[in-house]
């Protein structure tokens, strides 16, 4: 991989993780059009980390709290078990402590109960992932499923819902949608903020969530890719490479936080929807000629 391959694939993510056209999608295009498939899942997950950079930038404030709030929900948790022993010795007079006791606590829960789904998914279909994004068609075909998503999401009704009105059903099935996303030319972003806007959240919120809940997924995937690094035959010059590809995801994805905010309020998918429609259309069409 060349210096210009790497920029130009930070460029791809970093648009194209927060625009719902599917990063996975287009860096699978671009691999197989520049022979890159070697590249693997480690460069795409160091993509995603770069990515990842630019949501704590964008949500910094939210993070934090959330931080706090998730670790004063477990000192919470251990007073409470203490509390039950003391009740067992005859002491009642010690109250339960509430637990999920404001919306960031709350936040906080509903993220976890959204990260189970996904994980199980990307652990268990990891192969047929990695395998998947060295086809043409399989893009593709995921692309036109993103067009038609993001077509339902310009039409969905308005809705009002914030971290204490969502159900842990709702995020569950949320997480589903963001396990199957991580399919090559499905939209992680554009299904996950569809999925929020159908179960009646609140437009800004939903592309708050969609972001935030993506931290967990995005960390275990690189986590699990640290593991074949040993295997892996990458010299200096590609770290170098894979590092300038990560910092420029990090700088453009910042910036399309920024854009995805106005569209997801304004109702402008249809034009993305649009996009993915003939991209996909496309990538099929090549498959079969190429073939």
């Amino acid at each position: 991989m060349s210096l210009l391959q790497a920029i130009l694939m930070g460029l791809i993510q970093g648009i194209t993780e927060f625009l719902p056209v599917s990063s996975s999608g287009h860096l699978s295009l671009f691999q197989i059009a520049f022979g890159l498939e070697e590249s693997g899942l480690l460069f795409d997950c160091l993509l995603h980390l770069g990515t990842l950079i630019a949501v704590f930038a964008v949500y910094y404030r939210d993070i934090w709290k959330m931080v706090c709030e998730g670790f004063a929900i477990i000192g919470d948790f251990f007073v409470n078990v203490g509390t039950a022993f003391s009740h067992m010795a005859g002491n009642k007079e010690k109250r339960y402590r509430r637990i999920i006791s404001n919306g960031y606590r709350k936040f906080v829960m509903l993220v976890i109960v959204s990260t189970i789904p996904t994980g199980i998914i990307g652990v268990a279909a990891s192969d047929l992932i990695e395998a998947a994004s060295t086809i043409l068609l399989v893009p593709g075909i995921c692309l036109i499923i993103t067009s038609i998503l993001l077509f339902i999401a310009d039409r969905c009704k308005e809705g009002h819902k914030t971290p204490k009105h969502v159900s842990y059903t709702n995020a569950f099935i949320i997480g589903i949608c963001q396990g199957f996303a991580t399919l090559p030319g499905i939209s992680r972003s554009g299904t996950t903020i569809t999925a929020c806007l159908l179960s009646g959240f609140d437009r800004k919120f939903a592309v708050k969530y969609s972001f935030i809940m993506s931290i967990p997924a995005i960390l275990g995937s690189l986590v699990l890719q640290l593991f074949k690094i040993p295997d892996l035959n990458i010299d200096a010059t590609q770290w170098m490479y894979y590092l300038i590809g990560t910092l420029t995801a990090a700088v453009i994805g910042y910036i399309c936080i920024k854009v995805m905010l106005f569209v997801v309020r304004e109702k402008k998918y249809v034009i993305f929807s649009i996009y993915c429609l003939v991209v996909g259309a496309i990538s099929i069409g090549a498959y079969f000629i190429l073939e």
